[in-house]
């Protein structure tokens, strides 16, 4: 069905919309054949992001899901739209999650959203101040045998108004309330793996030497579970480790709680993995609450890895097998 675009949206997109004859209320049906089954309809937040993008990406290549994107300002939805071959107009939402969503009045046409997965996350961005002193090093480095690059020396910040207490927090609320507000089945958040340590270096980044400034990420993505674990939604929290780009299922996925896999001498899993992760848990444990924290590793047998719904049904299960939470 037509999604709409949410409120902010330019005039030259719902132009574009009536030209080629799109509206927000109706659906062109092609063929005889009637599919009984029912259209789960799922909401992607932050789906022009690099994790985003391939959550949203996966769904659409699911049976029985129509996907909806939503994505922060009109340059990200044309950016969705040219490089998401199945992404219509007709898909995306417009909205600045932070300052722009009225959860009291939801956008036209998110009526009936069953399951939204949020994967909205504040992204630092390297400070042109530190990046010249470390560029200028360079070959005293290389002359020495070390690495080009000391990123110890490079400094961070965010963009004015994504700063992660903007972002990862009172955005990340807005859409839980928003959840809340349009009776919502399932809530699938992408966090991140080390919300539990105060003292973790992520948490340094945006911060100035003497402490001040923005940072905190990974407290503020705490704080922002907690919300959804206190929100009485069906949930599911994906914690991964530091995120790749490689391909989906070349791994072993390996699941746990509480930080465990911090001490893992590998603690990266691929953004590809994460979403199939995050569809996943749109069939597994829907109308349970768990939390998972998610690394990969190479497969010491000769077995092809298990595929993510089959890793976390295994989850699921052994952890209410032994009456662990989930």
């Amino acid at each position: 069905g037509a999604a709409g675009v949410a409120r902010g949206v330019t005039v030259p997109l719902l132009v574009f919309y009536h030209l080629f004859g799109l509206s927000f209320g109706w659906t062109l049906h092609l063929g005889s054949n009637v599919d009984t089954q029912p259209i789960n309809r799922v909401l992607v937040t932050g789906a022009a992001g690099r994790t985003g993008r391939l959550v949203y990406e996966k769904l659409k290549q699911m049976d029985h899901i129509e996907s909806i994107a939503l994505v922060r300002s009109e340059r990200s939805a044309r950016s969705l739209i040219k490089n998401c071959e199945k992404c219509g107009l007709e898909d995306v939402f417009v909205c600045d999650v932070v300052d722009g969503l009225d959860v009291e009045n939801p956008p036209e046409g998110m009526e009936g959203i069953d399951s939204m997965i949020i994967c909205t996350s504040a992204v630092p961005i390297i400070s042109k101040r530190s990046l010249i002193p470390a560029l200028l090093k360079i070959p005293i480095n290389l002359a020495r045998g070390k690495k080009a690059v000391d990123f110890r020396l490079l400094r961070f910040k965010f963009k004015q108004g994504q700063c992660p207490e903007k972002v990862d927090f009172i955005g990340q609320k807005a859409q839980i309330e928003l959840a809340k507000k349009l009776g919502m089945k399932k809530v699938v958040l992408v966090s991140s793996m080390g919300s539990n340590d105060p003292d973790h270096f992520l948490n340094k980044v945006g911060k100035n030497p003497d402490g001040s400034g923005d940072g905190d990420i990974l407290l503020w993505k705490r704080k922002a579970e907690e919300l959804l674990i206190n929100s009485g939604l069906s949930y599911t929290i994906i914690r991964p480790g530091i995120l790749t780009d490689g391909q989906p299922g070349i791994k072993d996925i390996i699941l746990d709680v509480d930080d465990k896999l911090m001490e893992s001498k590998e603690k990266s899993i691929a953004r590809a993995d994460v979403a199939n992760l995050c569809a996943a848990a749109l069939k597994v444990g829907k109308e349970k609450t768990v939390s998972l924290d998610c690394i990969s590793r190479v497969s010491n047998g000769s077995s092809l890895p298990k595929s993510a719904e089959e890793v976390l049904q295994g989850f699921i299960t052994e952890r209410e097998t032994s009456n662990k939470s989930v």
